[in-house]
């Protein structure tokens, strides 16, 4: 669970709300169902217009990866890649094979297999960088996603205000009940900014995060791998992996 995204929607809509109640506000006035469906409704259509059903039917991803998405341990990733540099030097490239079953990863386990195949180094750096220029591609579905969900929601809350003083000023004969449709109308737009900053924006940017987070983490991979099928020592394999990494990991390493 990422704790950041957690908290920060906490602090967020606490900070929010609580401010409305203390200022004697009531909640019930604000959950109102037409206004939040016209926001809610109205948002996801439009973003579904501009993007298409796949990025719609993986809604539900998005929202994991942004809440529940793990960092990369790039450490990790180091030692395996000098550990199995380390192999390749007493075993050979070949002795690798045996190996590959145990990589998870399936960017690093298909990079291994093609250095077992005999790749040529230059055709290894040029299918790799197509498989992470697609992985780029299908992670800015994503980002995308939620950044047109941002920009419509407002729209979409201004949209159900104007609805809103349409419908109470088309029955104006009531001037005791007036006041209280006109802030009501106001829900709409309420919800339409609060979601776009609160929630699609600040997701679309944590995606933005874990998109850059796992393209160096490939990168890596990719420079690891290329490097132990150049032959270079683990212990050079590894000093030039680490310039990936923060400072502070690079210390410990010292």
């Amino acid at each position: 669970m990422d704790l950041a995204t957690i908290i920060g929607l906490i602090i967020a809509v606490g900070a929010i709300t609580g401010a409305f109640v203390l200022d004697g506000g009531s909640l019930d006035a604000v959950f109102l169902t037409a206004p939040i469906l016209i926001v809610v409704g109205g948002t996801l259509g439009a973003t579904t217009i501009t993007t298409s059903m796949a990025a719609v039917v993986r809604f539900p991803l998005y929202l994991k990866l942004a809440f529940f998405g793990r960092g990369q341990n790039m450490i990790y990733t180091i030692d395996m890649i000098e550990r199995l540099a380390e192999n390749a030097r007493r075993d050979g490239i070949l002795g690798l094979e045996k190996r590959i079953k145990g990589i998870r990863n399936p960017f690093f386990k298909k990079a291994m297999q093609l250095v077992v195949d005999g790749t040529e180094v230059t055709a290894l750096r040029e299918i790799l960088e197509t498989e992470i220029a697609y992985i780029e591609e299908r992670h800015k579905i994503g980002i995308y996603f939620f950044n047109k969900a941002g920009g419509f929601a407002p729209t979409m809350g201004i949209l159900g205000t104007v609805l809103g003083l349409v419908h109470t000023l088309a029955n104006a004969s009531d001037a005791s009940r007036m006041a209280a449709s006109i802030a009501s109308a106001f829900i709409a737009t309420l919800w339409g900014v609060g979601l776009a900053n609160v929630f699609f924006l600040p997701v679309a940017d944590k995606l933005k995060m874990r998109h850059e987070e796992e393209i160096a983490h490939l990168e890596l991979m990719m420079e690891g791998v290329i490097s132990l099928q150049s032959g270079e020592t683990p212990r050079n394999i590894r000093r030039r992996l680490l310039s990936f990494v923060s400072p502070r990991h690079r210390r410990n390493e010292m």
